[in-house]
């Protein structure tokens, strides 16, 4: 076989520098193809990432609606007349304030137990006192009502604590559920919780209350009867029917007996759902000094709606518009008897005294014969 040079060359040996630089071009590619791996894969988690936190964001946003500088929305609307079960009503307009917000990523937020609870009572201006302290920067509350002391206590503290928003150190923790003040189990339950636990009770004239209470259940149910035959157990004897709610309610100091044996009085705070309407921000100064809050809800976050009779809300900043009661609030009152109502003021009266003795304080109910 002839000598080629070209076949030669074909089969020489690469010298070694030639390998060292092959070598080097396979560990820089190999190095490459490895980044763009690792970048292709990061990418490809980063919409799962962002879902995840907005899932988070949007379970934080059930516990924290509506708190102190909340969102846009009927202010005043009141929970009473709707369903009371916590899982009917969590589906409520919500939103975060811009603390909560501020705060969403500090890991120093935690839930806690209410330090502080709305007590009572029912139509007596709950919602209105609950969404008026919202607005207050060290005050995280929950929007809807748990019901846990009365109707959920079997699910324990820790389903209580979870219903909670977050909160940072220095705020307050609220809820408000007015059927606590006249459920029998509910002042051991709280003590048991925390006997520091300071509770507020919105109250109003008994009467009034009764006859708002029953038109807020006529508006559910048309075809119920009159008031005044719910009133009395005997028309013709005059026998009030005790035992119908929306009379027993308006027992104020009966249902006191009970909370002060477990808390002092100085624990407990009386608001007058009148003042609440016609002097909201003197109330407010009461409650924010019981809650050993600063006097941050003044004047200026109230505006009178002459149309609806009720205070609206409003940011003292800006010139937004107030924000005022929802469409459940301020129903026309069905005329009922006077002889029926003077009957009530006289079945009342002597509660009435016996709850101005017992809490100090005179509403001024009977002056309204």
């Amino acid at each position: 076989m002839e000598y080629s040079p070209i076949l030669h060359n074909l089969y020489v040996v690469p010298s070694s520098h030639v390998r060292n630089k092959l070598f080097v071009f396979c560990v820089m590619l190999s190095l490459w193809v490895y980044m763009i791996y690792c970048c292709v894969g990061y990418c490809s988690t980063v919409p799962n990432l962002a879902y995840a936190n907005r899932r988070e964001s949007d379970a934080d946003a059930d516990n924290n609606r509506g708190s102190s500088a909340g969102a846009s929305r009927d202010l005043l609307n009141d929970l009473d007349s709707r369903g009371d079960e916590w899982e009917d009503i969590r589906g409520e307009t919500k939103a975060l304030d811009d603390n909560a917000m501020s705060g969403f990523f500090n890991e120093t937020e935690s839930k806690k137990l209410p330090q502080a609870i709305i007590i009572g009572v029912k139509k007596g201006g709950t919602r209105a006192l609950l969404e008026f302290l919202r607005l207050h920067p060290d005050v995280r509350a929950v929007g809807a009502e748990p019901h846990f002391f009365d109707r959920n206590y079997d699910k324990g503290l820790e389903w209580y604590r979870d219903l909670m928003p977050k909160s940072s150190e220095g705020q307050l923790t609220m809820e408000k559920t007015p059927s606590y003040y006249v459920t029998r189990e509910v002042p051991a339950r709280i003590y048991c919780m925390s006997k520091d636990t300071k509770l507020i009770v919105v109250v109003r004239d008994p009467v009034t209350r009764a006859i708002s209470d029953y038109t807020q259940t006529r508006s559910k149910k048309p075809d119920i009867p009159s008031f005044e035959s719910l009133t009395f157990k005997n028309m013709s004897a005059g026998l009030i029917d005790t035992t119908w709610s929306a009379v027993q309610i308006g027992m104020y100091a009966k249902h006191l007996e009970r909370w002060l044996q477990f808390f002092p009085a100085e624990q407990l705070l009386f608001v007058s759902g009148e003042r609440l309407i016609t002097d909201p921000a003197g109330e407010m100064a009461r409650v924010q000094d019981f809650l050993g809050l600063r006097r941050v809800i003044t004047e200026k976050y109230f505006h009178f709606n002459p149309a609806k009779g009720f205070p609206c809300l409003k940011r003292p900043e800006g010139n937004s518009k107030p924000h005022c009661l929802g469409k459940t609030k301020g129903r026309t009152h069905p005329n009922i008897d006077p002889e029926v109502v003077q009957r009530l003021r006289d079945f009342y009266k002597p509660f009435n005294r016996k709850f101005y003795k017992m809490t100090g304080y005179d509403f001024g109910w009977d002056s309204e014969e």
